[in-house]
């Protein structure tokens, strides 16, 4: 009984971690004798999120071959489609829609965020599990971050006129952000396999640990979700449009993605590159420089990108016959 269970929770680790994330908020929310606990409990959520984060990053830097980084054709393909795709959107934001018309706009601008988005830290994780190149899908999310970087200081100001930044403002401080969650732990992987040998063969020996911590820290995120969608004051209909329309984004990305890197052998990486995106980098940037509200739309790509992860890995473990 003990075995199937840590079965089942190993093989469903992502829709595992999605549904105690909900529970877990709606039961402290609405639980009255657990009113004090979840305000407790909220900031340090809040403070551990990036800390597992970093420890993904770590844990899968540990197992790269620093040798190996190196670009390679579909990484500008892919990059080139991000960059078409922000391109896009910001035109029908400018061009196509009424400025009086706030609910569309805030739509627009939280469909940007998640195509403006870099590539995800646990789609290294997640590429590997499936068979992927670790190491051409490190070095992609590092070049993603930069373009990402580069990108909004340029567009945010286009498309929300109050977001008073100067490019080398928010350059600098998306730079900072990235550097904390990319490079920090890349300098500690890198240390360790070279210098701490024992405690690199200890972290290497459990195989899925980054992806247990991927698991804990989507819990979190998606309880977090769920409270900014609860305590919306915007209109229904406006959060399920968000919602559907992320969802079509999902699957187009996720399979322009697969189709550029068909040409390249890299179905897996490419497809994961485009497709699965920093939806918690995302939800910042929302609240920072565009309207609050547009968070929804990449709080509700967290569900659906680990939707198609989990149905990816089930494809996977039924072809490799697990």
């Amino acid at each position: 009984m003990v075995k199937t269970i840590v079965r089942f929770l190993k093989n469903w680790t992502l829709p595992v971690s999605m549904g105690l994330g909900t529970l877990l908020y709606f039961l402290f929310a609405f639980t009255p004798e657990l009113e004090e606990a979840s305000r407790f409990f909220e900031p340090i959520f809040d403070e551990i999120l990036p800390l597992f984060m970093f420890l993904i990053l770590f844990v899968t830097f540990c197992k790269v071959d620093f040798h190996q980084m190196r670009l390679e054709p579909w990484h500008f393909w892919i990059s080139l489609f991000q960059i078409l795709f922000v391109l896009i959107i910001v035109g029908i934001i400018l061009f196509a829609t009424d400025p009086n018309d706030i609910h569309t706009k805030i739509m627009w601008e939280g469909i940007l965020c998640c195509v403006i988005a870099p590539c995800a830290a646990a789609a290294a994780v997640v590429t590997t599990k499936l068979g992927g190149n670790l190491n051409s899908m490190t070095t992609f999310t590092f070049l993603s971050n930069f373009v990402t970087a580069l990108m909004i200081p340029i567009v945010f100001p286009l498309v929300e006129k109050s977001a008073h930044i100067s490019f080398l403002t928010a350059f600098w401080i998306i730079l900072q952000r990235v550097a904390l969650i990319l490079v920090v732990p890349l300098l500690m992987g890198w240390f360790v396999k070279h210098h701490m040998h024992r405690l690199h063969r200890r972290i290497i020996s459990i195989p899925d640990l980054g992806f247990y911590f991927w698991g804990i820290s989507l819990a979190i995120v998606t309880g977090t979700t769920v409270k900014n969608i609860v305590n919306s004051h915007s209109p229904v209909i406006l959060l399920l449009l968000i919602a559907a329309v992320s969802l079509l984004l999902c699957f187009v990305q996720f399979m322009v993605g697969k189709y550029v890197g068909r040409f390249f052998h890299s179905t897996i990486e490419a497809g994961q590159a485009l497709g699965q995106k920093n939806t918690a980098f995302a939800i910042w940037i929302a609240y920072t420089y565009l309207n609050p509200v547009a968070s929804v739309g990449p709080g509700c790509y967290i569900l659906w990108q680990n939707i198609v992860n989990s149905w990816e890995l089930w494809q996977n473990r039924r072809k490799n016959g697990k």
